[in-house]
């Protein structure tokens, strides 16, 4: 395991493939932590150089307290890049991992070679959504809200098989502290206009069983950037990195290939 020092404590991240291959970093989801994508790991190229970290607030990574913006969280994820001397890198970012993602885009394009978003949007949610989100979480924890929000995470197929019990055990785990704040990051970005400016090669996953980021919110998204590309899984919900893990690695092994020509 691995350390990085921040101003509001440490961001856990780990490596695995060649350290002399194309960079990949992952961006965990809301609620997870970077064990989200460990299903897809056996699926990629051990030539890649695969970061994964977990958000802060999340997982094993410190969270401070009060209100995170998308800009902070971008910047976490800067940081490591730049300590690990990465650039151009493939950033795969799941939910607001790949609003993270559009962010550092937009803000940092040297660090970004190419852009997967997966279940994620320009806007996601509403204020009142997540108002409502954050108040229910402060008043009683994430237990009370964990069923629903495996409603919104998962394929109804999904949730009659027993190790969802795992997923929404992680999502109870996750710091409230760490939860609410990204929640308020949530709530204030609109990404509208800096996501339309992207000129890197992206590639938007939809979830046609998605209920938390519908799929025609990710088709408008890939409608506004220019050379954008949409591919949608049917009958899977807002972790295709769980539902199908082996058609979502296949799916970046070829990005990949295609952009870095690797």
């Amino acid at each position: 395991m691995h350390i990085l020092s921040r101003e509001f404590g440490g961001l856990h991240w780990r490596e695995d493939g060649d350290p002399n291959g194309v960079p990949l970093v992952f961006v965990n989801s809301l609620g997870t932590d970077l064990r989200l994508w460990d299903a897809v790991m056996p699926h990629l190229s051990h030539s890649h150089r695969i970061i994964r970290y977990d958000l802060r607030g999340h997982g094993l990574s410190d969270g401070p307290d009060g209100p995170y913006a998308m800009k902070g969280l971008a910047q976490d994820a800067a940081a490591l890049m730049d300590t690990l001397d990465i650039q151009n890198a493939l950033i795969v970012g799941c939910s607001i991992g790949g609003m993270i993602g559009k962010m550092l885009a937009a803000t940092r394009p040297d660090l970004v070679g190419a852009l997967m978003t997966c279940t994620s949007a320009a806007r996601m949610g509403t204020p009142d959504m997540w108002q409502d989100r954050i108040a229910a979480v402060q008043q009683g924890g994430l237990a009370p809200v964990a069923d629903g929000v495996m409603a919104r995470w998962f394929s109804p197929a999904f949730q009659l098989r027993p190790e969802i019990a795992l997923w929404r055990n992680m999502l109870r785990a996750t710091s409230v502290d760490g939860y609410v704040g990204s929640c308020h990051a949530l709530l204030a970005a609109d990404l509208t206009e800096a996501t339309a400016a992207l000129t890197m090669p992206v590639l938007a996953v939809a979830g046609g069983e998605d209920l938390a980021c519908p799929s025609d919110h990710v088709r408008a998204m890939v409608a506004s950037i220019a050379g954008a590309r949409y591919h949608e899984f049917a009958g899977v919900g807002h972790l295709p990195s769980v539902e199908v893990p082996d058609s979502l690695g296949r799916l970046i092994s070829n990005f990949t290939k295609e952009v870095f020509h690797d």
